[in-house]
């Protein structure tokens, strides 16, 4: 297969501002998002911020801990006869409440921009700018650039080094000559000011007695900045082959070319890190970005749709190729990602945990799972807290939270803490790194994280003698959210994942010598069967209607039988089901990871050209934009968690999944036969 053929056919490339799109580069712990100039000039032309973000990078305002838990008033629920304790409500703890969900958020590194100064000294506009080009070369991870201010070119070249925090420039103009192109670096204040979690992508760039800049290393060519934010800090280092640096404000720092001068290029770096970074010349730098790129695309899976009699394949094509570059920049890091990565902040700038699964199962499905493992290691590393957190409920094992940042405890929510469906992710991503390499390293590194979570599973759930079956709920809430917590009991997806994760954990106790707890077996056995009316599954055993009230947000009952592998499932109920939720479900409430999921659905009922249907169903929620992203709605332009669900879907339809009965045995079983798919490098999902 000629994978660079393959993948650089579908580099973005953009001739005007696209308000929406802007294109990101990146290693997997750092990444930078630019405008049309190929730096971030011109961010009120954009719909979202134009990012730098980290894995190391967070902030908590005052300092850390400065509320916990203790300020804020618990909702008692009633779990057969006990009362368990819930962070749920603020009423007049509204102050500590906020500070706990917004607290520590993701920081906004720094802006970087091109200042134009147009012939008559007036600072150009984006509208000044002509004959924009701009394209990203996927092969190599760099950002090209060009455009013309008053009939004078503009080339520039971005990267990202590919293993360290640092931006890399090159500038060819012959405005450079005259001091009319020049380079701006400033910093944001640090908090977040948000009470609704799509209010967070807002930067203030007021406010600057709340953060400290001062120069802490300066020479010829180089400059050392130390940013001190409350009790934490970070520094950037930047160094440039020409020019002088001046700070004409606050939080500014201002790059300006030697004037009167025949230089016409000049190259900069940006380094950012918790402490002093080497810097890396430019052409080492565009060096790095192109070996770490190319040994992305080399290795690892690939699809190639050309040929095919559909007119969509192209397009789904596109959409595969740019997600695996999306998901290695902003999906790939050492903690598990936000929906929107390390472009901007959303839901207060931190990461859900019933999301790691769509951003990162795919991962070993196209035999890279190296990069789900680097964030899997932080469960390792927040098990104690989890098992406190379980403890503390009057529960075995490990209990995982939603919504976090790197510290791993939970935020208080109207749902997230009684969400769980994020409980069984850490077994199953698991199971997937060891079906890609199942040797011991890979049991030895994984068995106490699948282990504690199944405990925890097992201790949940709980035995009706009445209807001789062991329940899940209440209280809970389902992946549908829109459902009452003291109502849900037994939804359908969640009691699927609950047999299915203790049947995984008995193989990993079997597999590791270890005996596995009775109670595994016994739950896994005796779980409640999902309830169906009117001859489709409803999203749990106590909702009172089918579709014609809960045909909103995630259609999550088809999941039971697609992500999961429906050993408690009916084909010819679930059939009917997903034939419903396609017709009846309002779809503009659903999420991007809703279509992905359909389709794996589809496949596994035998209904390939269904599921390529709703691959690629013309729906709001399903837009890919030029860049890749799966666009959602203002505010939320980026969701990567429909990105990561399109990778692991098309891996299943090309390469099936364990245990496949498939009729004819095709060698693509999920894609229909006019569908010419040619693909190598893939795992069987489970």
């Amino acid at each position: 297969m000629d994978r660079k053929s393959l993948v650089t056919r579908h580099n973005p490339k953009i001739t005007k501002v696209e308000p929406y799109s802007p294109l990101s580069i990146g290693n997997g712990e750092f990444a930078f998002s630019a405008d049309i100039t190929g730096l971030q000039s011109f961010p009120e032309s954009y719909h979202v911020p134009l990012g730098t973000q980290s894995h190391w990078g967070w902030h908590s305002s005052i300092e850390p801990d400065h509320y916990s838990f203790k300020d804020i008033r618990h909702e008692e629920l009633d779990t057969y006869g006990r009362k368990v304790a819930y962070p749920l409500y603020p009423e007049d703890k509204k102050e500590a409440y906020h500070w706990l969900r917004q607290n520590p958020h993701r920081l906004h590194l720094g802006q970087l921009s091109f200042i134009l100064i147009k012939e008559n000294g007036e600072r150009a506009e984006v509208t000044d700018l002509q004959q924009t080009e701009q394209e990203l070369n996927l092969w190599n991870g760099c950002l090209y650039s060009e455009f013309e201010l008053e009939g004078v070119p503009v080339q520039v070249i971005t990267a990202v080094h590919g293993e360290n925090d640092q931006v890399g420039v090159k500038v060819i103009s012959p405005l450079t000559e005259d001091g009319r192109l020049q380079v701006t670096l400033k910093f944001p204040a640090p908090d977040m000011f948000a009470e609704e979690w799509d209010e967070c992508v807002h930067l203030d760039w007021g406010n600057p007695d709340r953060h400290e800049t001062k120069v802490v290393e300066q020479s010829e060519g180089k400059v050392v900045l130390q940013r001190t934010l409350d009790k934490e800090g970070y520094e950037v280092s930047w160094t440039w082959s020409h020019g002088t640096i001046s700070n004409p404000a606050p939080h500014e720092y201002l790059l300006i070319p030697p004037r009167n001068s025949e230089i016409t290029e000049f190259t900069f770096t940006v380094a950012f890190g918790k402490n002093t970074v080497d810097l890396t010349d430019v052409e080492e730098l565009f060096r790095s970005s192109h070996k770490y790129w190319e040994g992305f695309w080399i290795s690892g899976g690939a699809i190639d749709l050309s040929g095919s009699e559909d007119p969509r394949a192209d397009e789904l094509e596109r959409r595969v190729v740019l997600s695996q570059f999306l998901t290695a920049i902003h999906s790939a890091g050492s903690l598990p990602p936000q929906e929107t990565g390390l472009m901007y902040n959303s839901w207060f700038g931190k990461f859900h945990l019933e999301m790691h699964w769509w951003h990162g199962a795919h991962f070993p499905l196209w035999g890279r799972s190296h990069l789900l493992e680097k964030s899997l290691h932080w469960y390792n590393e927040i098990l104690p807290l989890a098992k406190s957190l379980a403890e503390s409920q009057g529960y075995e094992g490990a209990r995982w939270p939603k919504q976090v940042g790197p510290d791993g405890k939970q935020s208080p929510s109207m749902i997230s803490p009684v969400l769980i469906w994020q409980q069984p992710h850490p077994i199953a991503l698991a199971e997937l790194c060891y079906q890609a390499q199942p040797v011991e390293r890979t049991l030895d590194k994984w068995k106490d994280l699948v282990f504690e979570t199944a405990q925890f599973m097992s201790s949940f759930a709980v035995w009706d003698s009445e209807t001789q079956r062991y329940v899940l709920g209440p209280p809970l809430i389902p992946a549908q959210e829109n459902h009452k917590p003291e109502e849900s009991l037994n939804p359908t997806f969640e009691l699927e994942y609950w047999k299915h994760g203790l049947e995984l954990a008995m193989k990993w106790a079997e597999r590791t010598g270890v005996e596995a707890p009775s109670k595994w077996r016994k739950v896994a056995e005796g779980m409640a069967k999902p309830t169906h009316k009117d001859g489709v599954y409803l999203a749990h055993e106590s909702c009172p209607e089918t579709f014609t009230k809960y045909n909103h947000d995630h259609p999550s009952m088809v999941g039971a039988l697609g992500i999961l592998p429906g050993a408690l499932i009916d084909k010819g109920i679930m059939l009917e089901t997903l034939k419903q939720v396609k017709e009846e479900w309002q779809w503009d409430t659903a999420w991007g990871w809703d279509f992905p999921m359909c389709a794996m659905t589809a496949a596994r009922l035998g209904e390939p050209q269904l599921a390529v249907d709703f691959l690629l169903m013309e729906a709001k929620k399903n837009t890919y934009l030029p860049n890749g992203h799966n666009f959602q709605r203002d505010g939320l332009t980026a969701y990567l968690p429909g990105n990561g669900g399109l990778l692991t879907a098309v891996a299943m339809m090309a390469c099936a999944w364990q245990g496949a009965d498939i009729e004819d045995a095709p060698d693509v079983p999920g894609f229909p036969k006019e569908w010419n798919v040619t693909y190598e490098g893939l795992y069987p999902f489970l």
